[in-house]
């Protein structure tokens, strides 16, 4: 019987894991761990690997030959992003690796709309004033959507789904991606990075992590923005310097940002931090800002986007097994 080994498994996702085991007559070994050399389990008789997490691997040439060597053809995550894995390593020693690239638009983008209304409404400081017994509405005078421009980074799959439904909403929407898309421009306007900076009230990151989206907004960047202007990130961490949005934000360049990942965001997103206390300096620091909504990279935490990311990544494993392409292969 083919068996598979499925990493960083929370409670919500063991339904679809265990309905896909008796679909397909399949076990598949479940840890809660991520997968690390230092840690990686008893691989004997294990035929796939399907990983979830945001710190990398690590791990050197000689322990991927080996994870081969063992019997293991690839490596799947069960995320869009794939910089977890060393892709190189990986491929040298013969194992293949896939990705979910789409499985489900809609979830990251409804959470990043949920937040652009939450900052246009200001309701983070309505929140704030409310715990304190203060519940007077002056000074937060909020902003309907159709009466504002809202920016979009990167307009692919989320952020042309977004696009979509600002559109809807009668948001005027710009767009700037490297790669722009025909069946968007009757809903979006791309322009230049610098244009949209300066144009937009609301900008909306939606890039996947490569070596061009690291560090994408800079101070630099920042200080070509609309003063009082508001961001969110629902895409990566390192898509944004982390010093540089705090300095903004403290200057009043920007007024309020939402969050749903940071850098260095491993080991504090996902872990109970109750008894410790947050061990990152600078995350600390945007929780205690009430200008900024931070929440642990759940944009993609929905019912359809768990059942999706479950069945695509083990369809892909059980592709390569059998010795067949999946067409996720990076």
């Amino acid at each position: 019987m083919t068996k598979i080994l499925m990493t960083s498994v929370s409670d919500d996702e063991i339904p679809a894991i265990k309905a896909y085991e008796a679909r397909n007559n399949i076990e598949i070994v479940m840890s809660r761990d991520e997968f690390h050399p230092e840690n990686t389990p008893d691989l004997t008789g294990i035929d796939g690997l399907v990983i979830q997490q945001t710190a990398t691997i690590g791990g050197d040439a000689a322990f991927y030959e080996k994870l081969k060597a063992g019997g293991l053809q690839q490596i799947a995550t069960r995320t869009a992003g794939y910089d977890m894995v060393p892709v190189a390593l990986a491929k040298a020693a013969g194992l293949k690796v896939t990705n979910v690239p789409a499985y489900s638009p809609r979830s990251v983008a409804e959470m990043a709309l949920m937040q652009i209304f939450r900052l246009l409404r200001r309701t983070p400081e309505f929140d704030a004033r409310i715990a304190a017994n203060d519940f007077r509405w002056e000074g937060l005078q909020s902003r309907e959507i159709h009466s504002v421009t809202v920016g979009i980074i990167g307009a692919g799959r989320i952020g042309g789904t977004l696009a979509q439904m600002l559109h809807v909403l009668g948001a005027t929407v710009l767009a700037y991606d490297v790669k722009p898309r025909e069946e968007l421009k009757e809903l979006v306007t791309y322009v230049s990075k610098a244009e949209l900076l300066a144009q937009s009230d609301v900008i909306s990151l939606h890039v996947d992590l490569n070596p061009t989206s690291t560090g994408l907004l800079t101070a630099p960047d920042f200080a070509q923005m609309k003063v009082g202007g508001l961001l969110v990130n629902a895409s990566r961490g390192p898509v944004i310097n982390t010093d540089d949005l705090i300095a903004a934000l403290e200057a009043g360049k920007l007024h309020a940002a939402a969050l749903d990942t940071v850098e260095d965001e491993s080991a504090v997103f996902n872990h109970d931090l109750r008894e410790t206390g947050v061990p990152d300096a600078r995350i600390q620091k945007l929780l205690d800002m009430p200008n900024v909504i931070l929440t642990p990279h759940i944009a993609f935490f929905t019912n359809i986007a768990v059942e999706n990311m479950v069945d695509i990544s083990l369809d892909d494993t059980m592709q390569i097994i059998k010795g067949e392409t999946s067409a996720h292969e990076i």
